[in-house]
């Protein structure tokens, strides 16, 4: 069975980038999202919005990755909120501990 890959599109302005995934958020397509964010971090807007809306898995590199982008954004004078977080990732945040490292806003997309 062929795997999902993760699709990634940035709409940016001058307040905040929104980075729209869809897909599988693990250890092959981790890196890609990564990447992303540290381009965008290279001239950081106030906020980066991770759309989460179409993801439909995370593993515990993906876990991981979502972790050390918070903290780079807040290290970059931004900050990185997730949205649009699947119930399924939610329990995952909760029993690995990790909901409280992230900044969660679960509303509907507006885009």
């Amino acid at each position: 069975m062929e795997r999902p890959e993760l699709t990634i599109s940035v709409h940016r302005t001058p307040s905040e980038a929104v980075v729209n995934l869809a897909g599988e958020i693990d250890m092959l397509t981790a890196t890609r999202l990564s990447n992303t964010v540290n381009d965008i971090l290279g001239d950081p807007p106030p906020r980066i919005v991770l759309n989460l809306s179409g993801v439909t898995f995370c593993d515990s590199q993906g876990l991981g990755t979502l972790v050390v982008l918070s903290r780079k954004a807040s290290t970059a004078q931004s900050v990185l909120v997730l949205t649009n977080v699947g119930d399924f990732l939610l329990r995952v945040l909760d029993i690995t501990g990790l909901r409280s490292a992230l900044m969660i806003r679960n509303e509907s997309a507006t885009r």
